[in-house]
């Protein structure tokens, strides 16, 4: 499902118009601009009950290796964004003999 399919469920959902729900996602999601990454570029967690839980972890700096040469190379720190699902949301998508 992409950004576009996921405004059409919404829209459908919810029972509002897609330009509206297209409108919703954008104002959540957008890198840019969206609550969820605004509130990352803070330093925030965003925890949502039964879903999951949005925020950013840092990796230190490390040597890695060129894999074409082989020769040993300096990786500096990196801070990403990383999603780790809530426990209702697992026991959703596991197949029903699993539960």
């Amino acid at each position: 499902m992409n950004k576009s399919e996921l405004a059409q469920a919404l829209a459908t959902k919810a029972d509002i118009s897609k330009a509206d729900a297209q409108k919703a996602v954008d104002a959540i999601f957008s890198p840019e601009d969206g609550v969820i990454p605004d509130a990352l570029r803070q330093g925030d967690r965003v925890q949502i009950t039964g879903f999951g839980t949005f925020e950013t972890r840092e990796r230190k700096a490390r040597t890695g290796r060129n894999p074409r040469t082989g020769l040993e190379i300096r990786i500096g720190p990196t801070t990403s964004a990383s999603f780790r699902p809530g426990k209702a949301l697992k026991d959703a998508v596991k197949p029903a003999s699993q539960r």
